[in-house]
C-alpha cells in the first residue's frame, strides 16, 4: 500500500473526467438538438452541413424572387389583357365605320372613341409599374445602338447573337412630310445571317434571316454610308432564380406603344371607308401583336412557376440531408445521456472510494 501516488484515485479521476465530458456532449447535444455542435465533434460534417445551410438559405431566396417574377408578369400580362379589350373595341369600330350607310357625323363620334383608346394604350403603357417600375415602356427589352443617330434599333429577336452587325451600305430616303421611308438600298455585311432579306415598312427597316433572325431599325432621316449595329444582348428583366451565380432567367417585356403595333393616330384614321378598310387591317396586326407579347409573358410565368415548384422541391431534399447531417437522434443521445450519467456517478462515487485508501495506512501506523 502506498500513499505518495494514489493510483487507484488517479484512474478512477481519468474515467469520471471522460465519462462528465462525455455527459456534457450528451447535455449540449440534448439541450442544442444538434449533434455537431462544435468543429470538434465532426469536422468535415460541419463544413458540409454549412455549405449545405448556406444552399438552403439561398434557394429560399430564389424561391421569393421567383414569385416576385411571376407577380411582374401577372401585372404585365392583366394590364395587356385590358388593351387587348381596347383593340377589340377599336376593330367592332372600324367594321362600323367602313360600312356605307354611316355618315361623316357618325364616324367622326366612332374616330373620336378610337382616339380616347388609343390614349389609354398609351396611358396604361406608361403607367403600368411594379415597384416604381414602368414595365410595358420597352424598359425590359432588349436593346441595342448604331453609329448614326438617323438610324436606331427599334428591336429585334431573341435569337439575334449579341455582337457587332456590319452594314456595308446603306442608302435610305424618306418622305418629307410622314417620314415613312420610301426607297432603300443596302448590302448587309459581316455577321448578318447568309442570304437575310431587307423589308421596309413605314419609318422601320426590317432584316430577317434564317433561324429567326429578325431585327427591326427605324429610321429618322435620310442616311448614306456604312453603318455598324451592335446588338448589346441586355436590358431584359433578370430574375436570379438559383443559389449560384450566373443561375438568372432572362424576361423580355415587349413595348407596347401605338407606334409598335401600327395603329399611331398620324397615319391612320375611318372618316371614310377606304381608310375604315385599311385601318381594318392594321387592328388585325395590332391584336396580333398584343396577343404575341401575353404569349411570351405567359410562357415565361409558366417556366417560373415550374422554376418555383422545383426550387421547393430541392429546398426540401437539401433540408432532409442538412437534417440528416446535423440533427441528433433524440432516443440514442438520451440513452447515451442515462449511460454516461451513471459512469459519473459511480466514478464519483470510485474516486471517494480510492481517496480513502490512503487512511486505511495508519491502521497499520497505530499497531
Amino acid at each position: 500500500m502506498k500513499i505518495t501516488y494514489n493510483i487507484s484515485a488517479m484512474i478512477a479521476n481519468s474515467a469520471l473526467s471522460r465519462s462528465d465530458s462525455d455527459l456534457s456532449d450528451s447535455i449540449g447535444k440534448l439541450s442544442s438538438g444538434y449533434k455537431i455542435n462544435h468543429a470538434k465533434d465532426n469536422a468535415s460534417g460541419l463544413a458540409m452541413a454549412k455549405r449545405m445551410n448556406a444552399q438552403i438559405r439561398s434557394l429560399e431566396v430564389a424561391k421569393q424572387n421567383a414569385n416576385d417574377g411571376i407577380s411582374v408578369i401577372e401585372i404585365a400580362e392583366g394590364a395587356l389583357v385590358e388593351v387587348n379589350e381596347m383593340i377589340q373595341r377599336m376593330n367592332e369600330l372600324s367594321v362600323k365605320s367602313a360600312n356605307a350607310t354611316m355618315t361623316l357625323p357618325e364616324r367622326e363620334m366612332i374616330e373620336d372613341e378610337i382616339d380616347h383608346l388609343r390614349d389609354e394604350i398609351e396611358r396604361i403603357a406608361e403607367t403600368t409599374m411594379y415597384n416604381g417600375q414602368v414595365l410595358l415602356d420597352g424598359t425590359f427589352d432588349l436593346r441595342g445602338y448604331t453609329t448614326d443617330n438617323a438610324i436606331k434599333v427599334e428591336t429585334y429577336a431573341s435569337e439575334v447573337r449579341a455582337g457587332d452587325y456590319m452594314i456595308d451600305s446603306l442608302d435610305v430616303t424618306t418622305d418629307p412630310v410622314t417620314g415613312d421611308i420610301t426607297a432603300v438600298n443596302v448590302t448587309l455585311g459581316a455577321n448578318f445571317p447568309d442570304g437575310a432579306t431587307v423589308e421596309y415598312a413605314k419609318d422601320s427597316i426590317f432584316i430577317k434571316g434564317a433561324n429567326n433572325f429578325e431585327m427591326e431599325l427605324r429610321v429618322k432621316d435620310n442616311f448614306t454610308g456604312p453603318l455598324k449595329v451592335t446588338a448589346t444582348g441586355l436590358g431584359s428583366l433578370k430574375m436570379q432564380i438559383g443559389s449560384m451565380e450566373g443561375q438568372e432567367l432572362h424576361v423580355r417585356i415587349p413595348k407596347i406603344s401605338l407606334r409598335a403595333m401600327g395603329i399611331d393616330k398620324e397615319n391612320y384614321n375611318v372618316l371614310n371607308e377606304e381608310n375604315s378598310q385599311d385601318f381594318i387591317a392594321q387592328i388585325s396586326k395590332a391584336l396580333e401583336y398584343v396577343n404575341n407579347a401575353r404569349s411570351q409573358l405567359g410562357a415565361y410565368q409558366n417556366r417560373l412557376e415550374h422554376t418555383d415548384a422545383s426550387l421547393g422541391v430541392t429546398t426540401e431534399n437539401m433540408t432532409a440531408a442538412y437534417s440528416r447531417i446535423m440533427d441528433v437522434d433524440m432516443a440514442e443521445e438520451m440513452t447515451e445521456y442515462t449511460k454516461n450519467q451513471v459512469l459519473v456517478s459511480a466514478g464519483t462515487a470510485m474516486l471517494a472510494q480510492a481517496n480513502e485508501r490512503p487512511a486505511q495506512i495508519l491502521q497499520l501506523l497505530q499497531g
